[in-house]
């Protein structure tokens, strides 16, 4: 296999596993970081949405004990039952636009230009939320347990994931401060946010593996077992990281983050080094 290749499978799995649970967007960047390293071609698509499955991998295995109770329990406990539905109501606003849309946005919104703005408004949409949230105070949030999550509450989050569906946004990054918003603590707004990764990602890359299958080289399922291999490593030290760093702190450095990295991608891509196809 061409080692340059896998270069970039590994470059670009170490990206999604970094970014996937953080709110600056990991499609954002895989399609920034694509563009640098000219991996830009129809497979790269399918290629980014694969190596999605790596990062989810690596929040099972964190959350492997929360999700065994609640899968052991499906038929005898009552909170389990309801967690399950939560997700489930959550995952569906997303499943049914995205798969009304997913031709016209691969096909306007992948490439850098819309991700970049999506990254600035998207950063700016945080600091607005902070700012909420410090205008509260001392006020503890309404939901403070996942376990106290209402149908209601998983749907409001569910529609704001919608927004996720633009690249440069951040799947992330929606459902965590949309949570926050509508009244969830923020570890609780976190970590369902994890749990809503499994359906929508598992999902997305089934469906991608079985809409490309016949059309996809055999050399690009080994870059596919590499790129998520990275994923893996990389997601699974950034979900504990983010766990231990909001228990003292808030997302405005992601803001900032977004609106610099945003802002540069304008700059470099305006000035040719980027390819904006």
């Amino acid at each position: 296999m061409d080692w340059i290749l896998i270069c970039k499978a590994v470059i670009l799995g170490i990206v999604e596993g970094l970014t996937e649970f953080l709110p600056v967007s990991s499609t954002g960047h895989l399609i920034v970081v694509g563009s640098l390293l000219d991996f830009t071609d129809e497979g790269s698509k399918t290629f980014h949405v694969v190596i999605q499955f790596g990062a989810i991998l690596a929040v099972c295995w964190e959350y492997r004990r929360r999700i065994g109770e609640v899968i052991a329990g499906l038929a005898t406990q009552t909170a389990a039952r309801r967690f399950a539905l939560n997700v489930v109501i959550a995952t569906i606003p997303a499943v049914v636009l995205g798969l009304m849309f997913e031709k016209s946005i691969k096909a306007v919104l992948y490439a850098p230009v819309p991700v970049a703005l999506a990254l600035v408004v998207g950063g700016v949409v945080i600091l607005w939320a902070e700012s909420r949230q410090r205008e509260r105070g001392d006020a503890p949030p309404r939901v403070q347990s996942i376990d106290a999550l209402t149908p209601l509450d998983a749907l409001k989050v569910g529609c704001a994931q919608c927004c996720a569906l633009i690249p440069g946004v951040s799947r992330s990054g929606s459902t965590i401060i949309g949570g926050m918003l509508f009244g969830l603590d923020r570890r609780v707004a976190t970590e369902f946010s994890f749990f809503l990764a499994i359906p929508i990602i598992v999902g997305a890359t089934l469906y991608e593996i079985v809409k490309t299958w016949h059309a996809t080289p055999v050399q690009m399922l080994d870059l596919f077992t590499i790129g998520m291999a990275a994923a893996f490593v990389s997601a699974f030290i950034c979900v504990r990281w983010l766990l231990r760093y909001i228990a003292t702190h808030d997302f405005t450095v992601f803001a900032w983050y977004r609106i610099g990295f945003g802002l540069l991608v304008l700059i470099v891509g305006y000035s040719g080094g980027l390819n904006w196809s």
